[in-house]
């Protein structure tokens, strides 16, 4: 069998392969480029727990016969803004709880409208806009984290200038790999669509983009019902400088990851 993705814009060129051997790729594949999910049913809770960012909108639920509960995660709330027009049906109440900074929301039985709405100022300086839905004659507790303080952003990889292409080759395979910004390069997330290739299917899901070089993360998976294995070579096309693949075995149906590094425009 004969494969090659130059159909994903892997120019021809003088053949430059060399491949990274890093066990730590080995089984990446499966791990990141599962087709599906099993998940499992759970039965629905009054709790809720939410990710939100700075200036962000919050969206949740709010008891209507009950008391809503609203807490931070490693913050507290130091003030809340809202509107109160006077008019019996158009307002509820907030109950700011000054031991551990959570707020508590009662809303009264002639309250007209599907949701309630106000502003929250932590201790961190963080602002949240909540937008909550009412309903349910239950208590309801919202657990609320700040997604940037939960999941730093990672610190960007650094390619020595000065160092050897194959140097320069390997720190982009590893920040492609950890899914990791690389200074001086532009990241293009937009997957496209799946192409046929033999008994393959190749999709290009990530570009790292510079002057000088081109990073490609490729979902490749086994499309036939017999086992395959996947050569660097191949893979890569001629042009290349470096390609990586994470399960060269594949099984019937199985997918792997494959890092492709090419000169710039190829």
């Amino acid at each position: 069998m004969t494969f090659s993705v130059s159909t994903l814009c892997l120019a021809s060129g003088a053949p430059l392969l060399f491949r990274i051997d890093s066990h730590f790729l080995r089984g990446l594949g499966a791990a990141l480029f599962t087709v599906g999910f099993v998940m499992a049913a759970t039965p629905a809770f009054a709790d809720e727990s939410i990710l939100a960012v700075d200036n962000g909108e919050v969206r949740c639920r709010a008891s209507k016969a009950d008391l809503t509960r609203i807490s931070l995660k490693d913050d507290r709330f130091v003030s809340v803004s809202r509107v109160q027009t006077g008019v019996e049906g158009q307002d509820f109440s907030i109950v700011h709880e000054p031991t551990r900074g959570d707020i508590y929301i009662s809303v009264p039985e002639a309250y007209s409208k599907p949701n309630i709405s106000f502003f929250g100022t932590t201790q961190k300086g963080l602002v949240y806009k909540f937008d909550c839905q009412i309903g349910g004659d239950s208590a309801v507790q919202v657990f609320v984290a700040n997604a940037d303080i939960e999941n730093p952003s990672a610190k960007p990889e650094v390619l020595t200038a000065s160092g050897s292409l194959q140097d320069r080759a390997v720190g982009l395979v590893r920040a492609m790999f950890e899914q990791r910004p690389v200074t001086g390069f532009e990241i293009r997330d937009a997957a496209r669509a799946p192409v046929n290739v033999g008994d393959m299917k190749v999709q290009l899901i990530t570009e790292y983009r510079s002057p000088t070089m081109t990073g490609k993360v490729l979902r490749i998976e086994n499309a036939s019902s017999s086992p395959i294995a996947l050569r660097e070579e191949l893979i890569a096309g001629d042009g290349a400088i470096a390609v990586t693949i994470s399960n060269p075995n594949l099984a019937s149906g199985q997918a792997t990851a494959a890092y492709v590094v090419v000169p710039a425009g190829r």
